[in-house]
């Protein structure tokens, strides 16, 4: 009802004002086109009633029209002037904060309600964020208050565009950037493993932790760090695709530098300290001494020879280091074990002197003997011409055996310069004092092959006591290339003992000898000019050699080893020679083939002329024999004719 007489006296308004061109009516419109305070509607309804009212009565009772209040619109709203609307749209607007897209602003949380927060910063309208970019935030209540990015100022909908998860993620960002420049620290945790390293979420933004950068140790388990929580340092970033590197190993370093300082900087040759063995090379041991580390050389860990430090030290083991050296600069630290204790040599035992017999262990070889610790840190040195009383060569290398336990005599000692001499032979008795009685010359024995040379062959005929059968002496009728076709080190062997030389500790021996020479023999068997049945063994451009009857070799240079046919004999073929040589000084002969064919054609030849000669005698005695025939065959024929002549005349 109230709203149909204001349409009613609105009407009248217009008709009044209609023929007229007022300024009331103009300032109407144009105020009215301006935008006005937004008000709920029970306000709006309030409004009217206390406006719209009285005009109302005004009307009803009979007024006139100048009486007419023409500052009201036709809502019943007295209308400001242009002056006054601006004031207080400015002091309005005042009372906003300044809202820019693309920055973070601090919000506070309104309300919560249909899996939404609502969130008051401050300007004409709310935002609304899902309430699952609020996980990690399980205790949100309202009033809390919140960084959020502001996406849009008004979206499609006409709402406030917010952000929670781009603002933590360009807060990470800006806190990754800040301890990559500025060396701060930042908190993450390792969420998982993957290749070569861990993922951890710093913030809510993905950095990757390289394996090596976990810890200055190596670290083998990656699994044992995932969940955990863990500080880093930002190594090295990527902006373009706000990707960063991260390090909890610099962290350990940056505190580790400070101790390192401190040790540095009260470090003292000589002085001891405790440190954990952390890593084992073949060199040494690294030492952890609180914060630096130290190196131990193999050579400072024992007054000892030792193969390896792992046979002294292990991993983790506590143990007591006198600081040797140190170098400010480089930040190394040199360091001794074997130092804490006196030097061997200092405290060796009295008794031990020279021509004393000690016992030790074989720690190394070299070609002119082996070094025996007689105790850690004493060592002696045995020469390879102390190993045997025999005169032949020795081959350390041969003889010892790393880690071999040996006896020998002490010859000479130094302890002012730590040097020992030793000796194996010298604890028995010399054998060559009296080798003319236990080998005279003449007599056999049999010895063991030991060496063997280009030249003969070294028998040992008893400890110590050996010699030499040379090349020439091994066999009467065979000719060797070298020793070795003969026998073989370990082989036995009969010899003979040829000459004895006391002073210079050798003997000839000889193996043929056990045997008669029987070239003797061979002079009548084998004599210049005989033939002989023989077989090739080898050939060579001078020539080959010949095996003969009761094994003997022999010789047939290049020109006379040629067969009927000019072409040369061959390995294995079996022909019969002739000797064209024999030296039974030498033990040589020399054979031919060629002479042998030469001679097998001239007594063909001799053969044939013989044969001729004799057909030639036969055929005169028996043209003689017909001749004397012929004669008395004739005489009987005349007389015969004769007869028959006189018979025929008759």
């Amino acid at each position: 009802m109230i709203l149909d007489d204001e349409k009613e006296l609105n009407n009248e308004q217009e008709e009044v004002n209609a023929p007229e061109e007022g300024t009331v009516a103009q300032d109407s419109v144009e105020i009215a086109d301006e935008p006005v305070q937004e008000i709920t509607a029970a306000a709006a309804e309030e409004e009217e009633e206390e406006v719209v009212l009285p005009v109302f009565d005004a009307v009803q009772t009979g007024g006139a029209h100048d009486d007419f209040n023409w500052s009201i619109d036709k809502r019943g709203t007295i209308a400001y002037s242009t002056d006054e609307r601006a004031r207080m749209l400015k002091e309005y607007d005042a009372t906003l904060s300044n809202v820019i897209e693309n920055e973070i602003i601090t919000g506070r949380v309104s309300a919560i309600s249909g899996g939404d927060v609502v969130l008051d910063i401050n300007y004409k309208s709310d935002g609304l964020i899902p309430l699952n970019e609020f996980r990690d935030m399980p205790g949100i209540a309202t009033g809390d208050h919140i960084e959020v990015y502001v996406e849009s100022q008004e979206d499609s909908q006409g709402q406030l565009g917010l952000s929670r998860r781009k603002a933590k993620i360009l807060r990470a960002w800006e806190s990754i950037v800040d301890s990559f420049k500025n060396g701060t620290i930042i908190r993450g945790t390792v969420i998982s493993k993957t290749k070569g390293g861990l993922i951890v979420d710093c913030n809510g933004l993905e950095t990757f932790l390289p394996g090596s950068q976990i810890d200055i140790k190596p670290v083998v388990d990656y699994d044992q760090y995932v969940g955990k929580v863990m500080e880093f340092k930002v190594v090295k970033v990527n902006e373009q695709i706000k990707n960063a590197v991260v390090s909890h190993k610099a962290l350990i370093e940056s505190d580790l530098a400070e101790q390192r300082e401190q040790i540095l900087g009260s470090l003292e040759k000589g002085q001891v300290l405790e440190g954990i063995v952390k890593n084992i090379t073949d060199f040494g041991a690294f030492l952890d001494l609180g914060g630096v580390d130290g190196l131990l050389y193999i050579t400072d860990i024992s007054w000892g020879r030792i193969g390896h430090p792992s046979e002294v030290l292990a991993l983790n083991q506590r143990i007591n280091v006198v600081v040797l050296d140190f170098d400010d600069n480089k930040k190394r630290i040199s360091l001794g074990l074997k130092q804490l204790t006196p030097h061997p040599w200092d405290v060796l035992a009295a008794d031990i002197t020279e021509g004393s017999s000690v016992k030790g262990k074989v720690v190394n070889i070299e070609d002119y003997g082996a070094f025996v610790e007689i105790q850690p840190g004493v060592e002696g040195l045995i020469h390879v011409s102390e190993i045997s009383w025999g005169n032949q060569s020795v081959h350390a290398k041969e003889y010892f055996k790393m880690g071999q336990e040996v006896e020998a005599r002490v010859v000479t000692i130094d302890r002012g310069d730590r040097k020992m001499s030793l000796s194996i032979k010298q604890l028995t008795a010399d054998p060559w004092s009296n080798i003319e009685d236990r080998f005279p010359i003449g007599s056999r024995f049999t010895g063991i092959v030991k060496n063997i040379t280009n030249y003969g062959i070294f028998v040992e005929l008893a400890e110590g006591v050996g010699g030499m059968v040379h090349i020439s002496d091994l066999s009467w009728t065979k000719r060797y290339a070298h020793p070795s076709e003969f026998a073989k080190p370990g082989n036995e062997l009969e010899v003979i003992v040829l000459d004895i030389d006391k002073d210079k500790r050798q003997i000839s021996l000889g193996h043929k000898q056990i045997l008669e020479n029987p070239w003797d023999t061979f002079e009548a068997i084998f004599p210049v000019g005989s033939y002989h049945e023989a077989t090739v063994l080898k050939r060579d451009d001078k020539g080959a050699t010949f095996q003969m009857p009761h094994g003997l070799e022999a010789f047939g240079p290049a020109k006379h080893i040629r067969k009927e046919d000019n072409s040369i004999l061959e390995v294995g073929e079996a022909v019969t020679v002739k000797v064209i040589e024999f030296n039974k000084d030498d033990r040589r002969i020399l054979v031919s083939h060629s002479r042998y064919l030469e001679d097998l054609k001239n007594k063909a030849e001799a053969v044939v002329r013989a044969e001729r000669a004799k057909e030639d005698g036969e055929s005169q005695a028996a043209i003689v024999e017909v001749q004397k025939k012929v004669e008395k065959e004739t005489l009987g024929d005349l007389a015969a004719l004769a007869a028959l002549k006189s018979q025929l005349e008759k």
